[in-house]
């Protein structure tokens, strides 16, 4: 389990691409302390085990179900990632629940900069958007972020500096493709709701 709350950006400094599997190195020395092989750490928000530690770096390995459903495989050498390691059940829980299991890949629609107010949209499929409530909850690539607005097509947030500061986010430009994750407890409410009041009409959220 994560939080949102990214720890560092790390660099990919090789990357190793087979028919079914990737091996992806990272060089992320402020995280490696304490880290061993075995332990998850999120990934621009997906989940990914680490195979290897070498120094400041570290290795994973990402199957293709993962390079398919996230942005993961259009990374390239010299690319940013934002990373966090697993939350420990003793230390205060910032951002939110964050499982690692990117729900949908949205794009870029727009950054708007005007002085200290930064908005990102992001453009979504409708059934993604259904687990969007204003002011609520939703990780973009792994960061925990609150929803401004829901509208047909997308969602925005507001970015503050340390935000743009400590995540590859403000280097996103239009088209770019982010790893969406929505609130965990949204979605098990939506599941039993559908459950017992049946599938809401088409049309109808």
């Amino acid at each position: 389990m994560f939080t949102g709350i990214v720890e560092t950006v790390g660099k990919i400094v090789r990357l190793e691409r087979g028919e079914r599997l990737a091996s992806v190195v990272v060089e992320a020395p402020a995280v490696c302390v304490g880290v061993k092989r075995g332990d998850s750490i999120a990934v621009n928000g997906a989940c990914l085990t680490v195979t290897a530690v070498d120094g400041g770096r570290l290795s994973f390995e990402a199957v293709a179900e993962t390079l398919a459903r996230t942005n993961l495989g259009e990374l390239t050498i010299g690319s940013g990632v934002n990373l966090e390691r697993a939350v420990r059940a003793d230390q205060r829980l910032d951002g939110h629940i964050v499982q690692g299991h990117v729900d949908v890949v949205g794009r870029v629609r727009a950054l708007q900069r005007e002085g200290a107010d930064v908005r990102l949209f992001i453009a979504c499929d409708p059934p993604f958007l259904a687990l969007l409530v204003e002011k609520g909850s939703v990780a973009i690539d792994g960061v925990s972020l609150t929803v401004v607005r829901v509208e047909a097509g997308g969602f925005d947030v507001a970015l503050i500096p340390h935000t743009l500061e400590s995540t590859t986010l403000g280097q996103h430009s239009v088209g770019d493709r982010v790893n969406l994750e929505a609130d965990v407890l949204g979605k098990y409410v939506k599941r039993y709701l559908e459950r017992v009041l049946g599938n809401p009409p088409a049309g109808r959220a």
